[in-house]
Order: structure tokens, then C-alpha cells, then sequence
């Protein structure tokens, strides 16, 4: 599955609802609040899923 900037996804293995930031080095990566700041860390496309809440694209 093909994630773009702003998707929310989470881990298939769980863990926190993220936000797609960005792409490097063919890693997805993702930010997150932890309760007390921000975290960020870089995923695998298949080591993550959508997230809860539906994406929304637009078709124009």
C-alpha cells in the first residue's frame, strides 16, 4: 500500500496512531505524540497499516 504525506497509520505489530511526514531512503516516515513530546521514526511501507480513521482523496 502506497502512503502519502498526511496519511495516519499505525504499526501492523502495534503501537501509536502516526502521521506520515515524509519519504527517505525508501522508509516511511512518521511523527507521533507520545504524551509528552513529539516522536518521529522511520517504518517499512509493509511494517505499516491505515490507521482508524479513513483516508480521504480527492479525485479532480
Amino acid at each position: 500500500m502506497v502512503f502519502v504525506v498526511s496519511d495516519e497509520v499505525k504499526p501492523k505489530n502495534g503501537g501509536p496512531r502516526m502521521i506520515v511526514t515524509g519519504y527517505s531512503s525508501g522508509m516511511v516516515e512518521c511523527r507521533w505524540h507520545d504524551g509528552f513530546g513529539i516522536k518521529r521514526e522511520a517504518f517499512r511501507e509493509e511494517e505499516l497499516q491505515p490507521g482508524d480513521k479513513p483516508q480521504r482523496r480527492d479525485t479532480a
